[in-house]
């Protein structure tokens, strides 16, 4: 019996809580990114995909445990950090935080109708109208 607990205990451990990937319309022409462009984009620093076409990111709420864990891994910044960095661009004009959604299906619903959308969500929200390019 504590063999199978010590083996479930491993196993749970070594699936990582905060498993995400990020993902664009099944019509965009990308097939992959880095950490450095999702960031980019996601950060208001880069308007485009690297293929040319408009970027135009989708966040999740802000509360949320993968929003968290998302930008802590593309960008090494804490909330607190994202706010003060889009207060920053806001005051001077310079940019708009990306569009807030409800949750996982609502970012992969808009991102399968749009190719200028890019999104993050948990791997079992992808769908066949989304297509990944990052997986953190």
């Amino acid at each position: 019996m504590n063999s199978i607990v010590t083996t479930l205990a491993a196993l749970c451990l070594a699936i990582p809580a905060s498993a995400q990937v990020v993902i664009v319309s099944a019509k965009n022409p990308i097939t992959k990114m880095t950490k450095e462009q999702v960031a980019q984009v996601f950060l208001g620093q880069a308007r485009s995909f690297i293929t040319g076409g408009q970027a135009e990111a989708l966040d999740l709420g802000e509360d949320t445990p993968l929003r968290k864990a998302f930008y802590q891994a593309v960008a090494n910044k804490a909330p607190a950090q994202m706010k003060a960095h889009w207060s920053k661009l806001e005051f001077s004009g310079a940019g708009h935080p990306p569009k807030a959604l409800a949750s996982s299906a609502e970012v992969v619903k808009q991102v399968s109708e749009n190719p200028k959308f890019i999104g993050y969500v948990e791997p079992g929200a992808v769908t066949p109208g989304v297509k990944v390019v990052l997986t953190l």
